[in-house]
């Protein structure tokens, strides 16, 4: 009755307005001159091609098409992004890549008619306008990454690294000049502004490029990690002030004149440290909590944002170092920095940086090199780039005193210039120092120098490998029972330490390890020790609370099914232990498309596929990246499937096969602790038919006359059930369950699906 008065109040109220504005118009209509009938004449044309004109209209509006660019820009970029991710490749090169296909170089070359109206001349100033932000909203991001207080303990020798690495390739930059400002030099651009800002784009580094690849890598706790982060971090601050030098001079148009906009420069900075740092200090110490952000106190830092970034643009030594210098005064407390970046790095990174990327790309036309000597011109640059960046650092690293396989590594890595360096070049290229053909080479020269860091790596560990392996840096685990514990959220791997240190006997000496493994983003956080420290900090506790040593394992991956396979397979381990859940798309369509994109990404799986070692749609019970580390995995792999699990004091074990019976062994384990009772089910009858399993089942009863029970039903009720709070099961035994649709899965406690 309630719904009925409703929908008639509704219906007589929508009648009655609708005939009210109905005659409102009509009226109003009358009122009309005769002026705005000329002005308006009754249409010709259908009402369909009305709709037509109107709908072209609007699909080409200047709008229209920037949103379209960036819903474009941002897809491509994250497929390109995320298949370099896989192959191993920082997401920059594929972002970078993105920007490539979409520009002339290859959609710009077979498709034009759809170039033409994705990306019209007239819509690339709105498109720059918006990367801009991003990059400025980037480098306030890259000044808050870096942490001085870092860079005061390694001083010295990051100098010396750091200011080789760029004394080096821009002598050689300045000296390829020489070569290159005849003929590829833009008109009424004067040697000196050429020849310095080819000096600068050959002595870049990427400093957060690196810094992840430093992460990924496991070296960020190492000595020669932190070494290359320092020499990064000092590289970037020296080459951000030669770069604001080389710009007052470029647009100043001599030494001379550029020398009133250094000294105005020098003034900035001076005012930045001396008088906004403090203020900026006192504010952060006091809205250091995430509710103490406020939007009027975000405001005030966005407002020093973007007043520095003004007054640097004015000054003449480009916006970007504005920003730059407003992160590297912000407030030094590491908690104010992880909520300020929490704030704008998702918006920066995902939506605004990627138009910068492609923006580039669409700027950079490799079909301007259509000569064998403009490709041999690109080489020379490529090969004075690698030999200044990469003999620089490596030789100044082995003056002093680092080793040679560390001095290679410091090389390798510095020799990275990633997005620093486009952003260089389009700086040169906007001020019209760089012409299209030596941006077009330059950007080559950058992607190539970044993709060569991770394969250069990989040679030095090959020809130069440590001395010590990775089962000796986890720790030799000789007769312990030695357990690592896969975890993502540190809640499960509190209740997985538990877990593994029931399955040691009392009579085990126990070897835990809990592994952390955080996805890789384009961005190293500002603190990743405090990260670290509060991942682990309920399995330290849980671990105190247990008296257990246990060894804590973090890294950053781009594969995170990978590096578990690798540490289980190569850490001398007797059982791997992860937690999973339920996938929102198991067992429909969608999971099984969902899988396959997996296997295209993956070409170890790719492979497998194909020749037939896995099927083209996963069906596995498992989400298909869990399944592929239970297949690949030689140690036995436990998984708990956590429903609410508190306690561990009954727990319940039914073999189904006498392949079932290793289960027992497990149980054993688990019985000794104190209240421990398992309640054992036979449902096909395998105590009267198998005496190997009948033998054990009865030595365990000897040796815990309390603490086993037999549960002779052959159904599972929910009141049994409910009443356990474990369930160990075989892997083969919860497939079948799971696939057969068993009802009292539903009713089933928390379990450990144990595959041998």
């Amino acid at each position: 009755m309630k719904n009925l008065r409703s929908i008639l109040f509704y219906t007589v109220t929508l009648v009655i307005f609708s005939g009210l504005l109905y005659w409102f118009i009509i009226e109003g209509q009358k009122l009309e001159s005769p002026e705005v009938a000329i002005r308006n004449p009754v249409p010709t044309t259908s009402s369909f091609e009305q709709f037509q004109g109107t709908f072209s209209h609007d699909l080409t509006s200047p709008l229209a098409i920037l949103l379209l660019q960036i819903i474009t820009i941002i897809l491509v970029a994250r497929v390109f992004g995320w298949f370099c991710k896989k192959i191993g490749q920082p997401t920059v090169i594929g972002e970078t890549a993105a920007g490539l296909f979409l520009g002339p170089s290859l959609v710009g070359t077979f498709f034009p008619e759809f170039s033409a109206f994705l990306f019209p001349k007239a819509s690339l100033s709105n498109l720059q306008f918006l990367s801009q932000i991003g990059l400025i909203l980037f480098m306030f991001i890259i000044g808050m990454e870096l942490d001085l207080k870092v860079l005061k303990t390694k001083a010295k020798e990051a100098i010396v690294i750091s200011h080789a690495s760029i004394v080096l390739p821009f002598a050689l930059g300045v000296g390829l000049a020489l070569m290159l400002y005849q003929e590829f030099a833009p008109a009424g651009i004067s040697f000196l502004s050429f020849s310095l800002f080819t000096g600068i784009a050959l002595s870049v580094t990427a400093f957060p490029v690196l810094a992840r690849i430093v992460q990924e890598r496991g070296l960020s706790k190492t000595r020669l990690g932190m070494m290359v982060i320092t020499c990064a971090a000092t590289d970037d601050i020296t080459a951000w002030c030669i770069l604001a030098a080389v710009i007052a001079i470029v647009k100043a148009g001599s030494f001379v004149s550029s020398l009133y906009t250094i000294l105005l420069a020098i003034a900035y900075v001076l005012v930045m440290l001396n008088v906004v740092k403090p203020f900026l200090k006192r504010l952060g110490d006091h809205y250091d909590y995430k509710e103490g952000l406020t939007k009027p106190v975000v405001a005030i830092f966005f407002v020093v944002l973007l007043a520095s970034a003004y007054s640097t643009e004015v000054i003449g030594i480009h916006a970007l170092f504005g920003a730059f210098m407003a992160g590297v005064i912000m407030p030094s407390n590491h908690k104010f920095r992880n909520i300020f970046i929490e704030k704008v790095e998702d918006v920066s990174m995902v939506l605004l940086l990627p138009l910068f990327f492609v923006f580039t790309g669409l700027r950079t036309q490799v079909g301007l090199l259509n000569d064998p000597y403009l490709w041999k011109v690109t080489g020379i640059i490529m090969l004075a780039a690698v030999a200044g960046k990469f003999i620089g650092s490596a030789v100044a690293a082995r003056f002093v005193k680092q080793s040679w396989r560390d001095s290679l590594i410091i090389g390798s890595l510095m020799n990275t210039r990633g997005l620093m360096e486009l952003v260089v070049l389009n700086i040169g290229y906007d001020i019209g120092v760089l012409s299209p053909q030596i941006f077009t080479m330059m950007v080559i020269m950058a992607l190539l120098t970044t993709c060569m860091t991770g394969p250069a790596l990989d040679l030095i560990d090959r020809f130069m490998p440590e001395k010590t392996t990775l089962a000796e840096v986890v720790g030799a685990v000789g007769n312990k029972f030695a357990v690592v514990i896969a975890f993502a959220s540190p809640l499960s791997g509190r209740k997985m330490l538990k877990l593994a240190s029931q399955l040691s006997s009392r009579q085990e000496t126990k070897s835990l390890t809990a592994l952390h493994l955080s996805p890789s983003s384009y961005l190293s956080q500002v603190d990743s020790q405090e990260y670290e420290t509060e991942t682990f900090r309920p399995i330290t506790e849980e671990a105190e609370k247990l008296e257990v040593p246990v060894t804590t394992l973090f890294k950053p991956s781009q594969d995170i099914e990978h590096d578990i396979i690798e540490y289980a397979n190569t850490g001398g381990y007797d059982l791997l232990m992860m937690g999973i859940g339920h996938g929102a798309f198991e067992g429909t369509f969608l999971g099984k498309l969902l899988g396959i994109t997996n296997k295209i990404i993956s070409p170890v799986r790719l492979f497998d596929t194909i020749t037939g070692k896995e099927k083209l749609f996963h069906a596995d019970i498992f989400d298909e990246r869990t399944s592929h580390v239970i297949k690949s995995v030689k140690v036995p792999v436990a998984l708990l499937i956590d429903k609410n699990l508190s306690k561990t004091e009954r727990i319940f074990l039914p073999i189904f096969s006498s392949a079932d019976r290793f289960l027992l062994d497990f149980a054993a384990r688990m019985i000794g602790q104190h209240g421990t009772t398992v309640t054992i089910m036979d449902p096909t009858g395998l105590l009267d038919q198998k005496t190997e399993v009948r033998e054990a089942v009865a030595h365990m009863q000897s040796n815990f006359p309390d603490r086993i029970e037999l549960h002779n039903e052959n159904a599972l009720e929910k009141e049994f059930l409910v009443k356990q709070d474990l369930m160990l099961i075989s892997y083969q035994s919860w497939k079948l369950a799971v696939r057969s649709h068993s009802v009292w899965l539903s009713h089933s406690p928390s379990v450990l699906v144990i595959r041998t």
